[in-house]
């Protein structure tokens, strides 16, 4: 298995954009520089801001304490503290931190500190009334005065109301007591000019440059980001100041849409980050020897070889990517020419070998390093299912199903499924001509659902197929491809359910009593079936499928779960407004709205989400 977890090891050679941005930043000479690491989710930003700041720190060892690094990751923050006070805090606190280590700069490291407070104190003043403007219950310690007043207001004026009433007070006059000190003349712009002066000025006295280190700003809500962005404002521009943003610039494109709500001039929404980004740079787009190069560490990487070898082969890899253009390729034989390599890894090298193309083309993996990982991961999962339960599934067999199952269209998967299902043999023997001719170089003619280039490029992937049994594939593979066979066991009043549901999903309704008393179990099968239905439909307000998933789903919360899972993975254009209110009461709904709203579901979608509260 594969971790999600960055790294500051690079797989795909960009050491060499890493070092690009340390040699702008130690080029500044201590000048204000933002530079911002754009990129589709999971391509790899955060590993690259890591090597990043690895490259910082090696060019600049012999001055290594002329620079501060401070890592911030907005989305850690959202929805437990205001992430540009957050922000702010963070940059603070690791200032003083480093003020009382070095023994010098530590009175304006308190300064500073101190003017972040009154921001702080300042904001809770102004966030009751703003809030109870838009009819919203305040949050914090405001919030905690606000229902104190409601119960109060109720008469619900007991023991416990006077004890937290004791409470409050004491925090309130902590709060407000910076407020009552003798800062008369404070004010927003005095402060925040006050703020930027402090934080000049502590750089200074600690001859430091602050490299601050942005991350998942593309995870974050609209308010969040926004909130974040704001903050880093406040410092921009300041003198010893290196800011390294990594975020989607479509997410922010997004957040700042919406923060501007009603604003349409595209051009404005680009420029306000464009204007606190001076260097952008894009995390480089992989092409087939970059994620055969890629697949093939996974794979070394997971292997039994000793750190020393796994090591000095990436290193290797990497210097090769940079010889491509030469003409030079990074594939199996490449690697053994690296040393002796067991068996088992090599036909995982040949696995690799074989997949990066498709992986790369792919229009549902596309060559994205974080999608890659999790199609390894779903194959190693299938594999050690089939290992536990003795299927004995062939990895290249299974790794070439999974990809249509991951990429291909589904209703094409669905009869290449129905087709293994039905043949006493569990062969697809359909696909024979498709396959011979694929491999033979000719063009394809192919009716829907399988006219998809995919499909050819699919088919001439080794190992052919048609002539298989897959029923143990599919089998291992039954959270997407239940396997349904006479064989299933379903009670007799199951498998009328299950052929009511299927043949009249509008009527589910009067057999739900019914659904609820037969065994968890069977309600998972009949899901399967509903679900593989399911994902024949073209557009999601309320198809009648949809009311058949609903009972079935309210009858066991576990399937109620699959259902919110089928849902998210449906694509966005495909989600219209209709099928909000119809589903808002489901538990699993919050979750799953909060998914599309972050998502790229159409605004009266939204505005049906918004609508519903």
């Amino acid at each position: 298995m594969w971790t999600d977890n960055e790294t500051e090891q690079d797989f795909l050679n960009f050491t060499g954009v890493a070092g690009t941005v340390a040699e702008i930043i130690l080029q500044a000479r201590g000048g204000p520089i933002s530079i911002g690491v754009s990129g589709a989710w999971g391509v790899g930003k955060t590993s690259m801001i890591r090597l990043i700041r690895k490259a910082v720190s090696e060019r600049a060892e012999a001055d290594k304490k002329k620079f501060l690094f401070v890592d911030f990751n907005a989305w850690l923050y959202q929805g437990y503290d205001d992430a540009r006070a957050a922000l702010l805090d963070v940059i603070a606190s690791k200032l003083a931190e480093e003020a009382e280590k070095r023994k010098t700069g530590v009175d304006k490291t308190k300064e500073l500190l101190k003017r972040i407070d009154w921001i702080r104190t300042a904001r809770m003043a102004v966030l009751p009334a703003v809030s109870l403007a838009f009819g919203v219950p305040p949050v914090g310690l405001a919030g905690d005065v606000w229902n104190l007043l409601r119960k109060v207001g109720a008469g619900d004026v007991g023991k416990d109301t006077i004890d937290v009433a004791g409470k409050i007070a004491e925090q309130v006059g902590s709060s407000m007591s910076s407020l009552l000190k003798p800062r008369d003349t404070a004010s927003p712009p005095k402060e925040i000019q006050a703020l930027r002066d402090s934080f000049e000025g502590a750089l200074k006295e600690l001859n430091i440059t602050l490299v601050v280190l942005i991350d998942d700003l593309d995870r974050c809500l609209p308010a969040t980001t926004i909130s974040t962005l704001e903050a880093i404002r406040l410092f921009l521009f300041l003198e010893r100041t290196a800011f390294v943003i990594a975020a989607d610039n479509e997410m922010i494109k997004y957040a700042v849409r919406r923060h501007f709500d009603g604003v349409n001039d595209d051009n404005l929404i680009t420029s306000y980050f464009d204007k606190l980004i001076q260097v952008p740079i894009r995390v480089p787009t992989l092409g087939t020897q970059e994620v055969r190069a890629y697949l093939m560490l996974l794979f070394v990487m997971n292997s039994d070889l000793e750190p020393e070898k796994k090591e000095k082969i990436r290193t290797e890899v990497c210097e090769r990517l940079g010889q491509t253009w030469q003409g030079k390729r990074v594939d199996r034989a490449f690697l053994q020419t690296l040393g002796k390599l067991p068996e088992d890894l090599v036909a995982r090298l040949d696995t690799a070998d074989r997949l990066a193309p498709l992986m790369t083309k792919a229009s549902g993996i596309s060559g994205n390093p974080r999608l890659i990982k999790r199609f390894l991961n779903a194959l190693s999962i299938r594999m050690a299912i089939s290992r536990a339960q003795g299927v004995g599934v062939d990895e290249a067999v299974l790794a070439k199903m999974l990809l249509f199952e991951r990429t291909g269209n589904q209703k094409a998967y669905t009869e290449l499924s129905k087709a293994v299902s039905e043949d006493s043999g569990g062969k697809p023997r359909f696909l024979a001509h498709w396959e011979d001719d694929a491999n033979a170089g000719k063009e394809l003619k192919l009716a829907e659902p399988w006219n998809d280039p995919f499909v050819a490029e699919w088919l001439a992937l080794p190992p052919r197929v048609a002539d298989l049994d897959l029923r143990g594939v599919l089998y291992v593979s039954r959270e997407h491809a239940p396997l349904i066979t006479p064989e299933d066991q379903l009670s007799s009043e199951s498998a009328e359910l299950l052929s009511g549901l299927l043949q009249h999903p509008e009527m589910a309704g009067s057999l739900s009593a019914k659904v609820a008393k037969i065994a968890p179990a069977e309600k998972s099968i009949i899901m399967d079936r509903l679900l593989d239905r399911a994902r024949q439909e073209q557009e999601w307000g309320v198809p009648d499928i949809l009311e058949a998933l609903l009972v079935v789903g309210s009858a066991d919360p576990a399937q109620g779960l699959r259902v919110s899972a089928f849902l998210s993975e449906v694509p966005a254009s495909q989600i219209k407004a209709s099928i909000v209110p119809k589903i808002g009461d489901q538990p699993w709904a919050k979750s799953l709205f909060q998914r599309w709203d972050q998502g790229d579901v159409s605004i009266p979608v939204k505005k049906a989400i918004k609508a519903l509260g």
